[in-house]
């Protein structure tokens, strides 16, 4: 019995407009910039129509790559409310895919832009199993009272400030009568240099947090020194990575792609024991990334950032197996390395529109 399992953070599925770049040109679009706009009523129309364009074009391109990955059950990052979540799946992927999810599950968390995690499952898995929700928890109250000191964290100077910044959903299920836990989770983003570090480096602290509380939850679910031989995985965007590809040249000169291991990472936190697995070091190191990052020519890499990391049970029962990559989403400006290159969807642009920064993971397990 096999299950399709995926992860994606679709970025910013909202419902809403955003309106803040009246008076803050750093958040305005830069299309709005090359007129001139007679107040802010103007404005609040020109983007109206600018995001209702836009996004039709945007959730086309997700909406393939969903189709792509063909997942049971997805796990998304970045998603308004429950209504944004049915109008996506109702009007672009039930159009697209012709067998819609039905179950659907999100639960508000502490992000302060409001965008959660959630989960689409169907009914059946592609082998015809019944997909069936068993419990559903949050996880977004838990505080640093509540976290066991871990090595190399730093607890908040506030015992009742929240760990995560957004999430740690909790679904226990049953495919075909077989029992899988997931934990669905998006962890703190990077965000621009401050104070003399990096956004990464300052940042780093409330990832390494973030990751020993979702430790400490599956270890107080299943118990301490006997998750090893139990079925979860962990699906998510954790905004970190433990290796990246250095991308150096330019356009004119040709760019090379150099790979380069990081001293520390937040992933250590569940990886460094063999807690959990990240299956994708079974891809050739060159093939592992998920997202393209850039802040000018100086700075440009490929890393993975969106992750289905797995019990050493399920590692082990599915030892054979790849993960998968959706990269026909990326715009034109994602740098691929050599023979990497894909089809991208029609109309995807240099920058946008596109599916997401992000490309979708996706794995078959085996349960039973």
């Amino acid at each position: 019995m096999s299950l399709r399992l995926a992860t994606f953070n679709v970025e910013n599925l909202m419902t809403r407009f955003d309106f803040t770049g009246f008076r803050n040109q750093l958040r305005q679009d830069r299309v709005i910039r090359l007129f001139s706009v007679q107040g802010e009523e103007q404005y609040k129309r020109l983007e109206e129509a600018r995001m209702i364009s836009s996004t039709d074009d945007t959730r086309q391109h997700s909406a393939l790559a969903i189709a792509d990955a063909d997942a049971d059950i997805l796990c998304l990052q970045e998603v308004d409310d429950m209504a944004a979540l049915h109008a996506f799946e109702y009007g672009y992927l039930y159009r697209m895919v012709g067998n819609g999810y039905r179950q659907k599950f999100l639960v508000e968390g502490n992000d302060t832009r409001g965008i959660d995690v959630a989960v689409l499952m169907r009914e059946e898995t592609l082998d015809g199993e019944r997909i069936e929700l068993v419990d559903i928890k949050s996880h977004a109250g838990m505080t640093y009272r509540e976290l066991k000191p871990g090595a190399g964290i730093v607890l908040s100077a506030n015992p009742e400030e929240k760990i995560f910044k957004r999430d740690c959903l909790e679904l226990d299920l049953r495919i075909g009568g077989e029992a899988l836990t997931l934990y669905v989770v998006h962890f703190k983003s990077m965000g621009p240099g401050r104070e003399g570090a990096d956004g990464r480096e300052a940042t780093m602290p409330i990832r390494m947090a973030e990751a020993q509380a979702v430790r400490q939850i599956v270890e107080q679910r299943f118990g301490v020194g006997n998750t090893a031989r139990k079925r979860f995985a962990i699906c998510g965007d954790f905004n970190d990575y433990q290796e990246r590809i250095i991308i150096e040249g330019d356009r004119r000169n040709g760019y090379r792609f150099v790979p380069a291991s990081e001293p520390k990472s937040s992933l250590d936190v569940l990886t460094h024991d063999g807690f959990v697995e990240n299956p994708m070091r079974r891809r050739d190191i060159m093939d592992r990334w998920t997202l393209y990052h850039s802040r000018g020519p100086a700075e440009q890499h490929l890393c993975q950032l969106d992750y289905i990391l797995l019990s050493p049970h399920l590692a082990e029962t599915n030892a054979g197996r790849i993960p998968e990559i959706v990269r026909a989403g990326q715009p034109f400006r994602t740098l691929f390395p050599p023979g990497q290159a894909v089809e991208r969807y029609p109309r995807i642009g240099w920058d946008r529109p596109k599916a997401s920064d992000h490309c979708p993971v996706v794995m078959t397990l085996d349960l039973a």
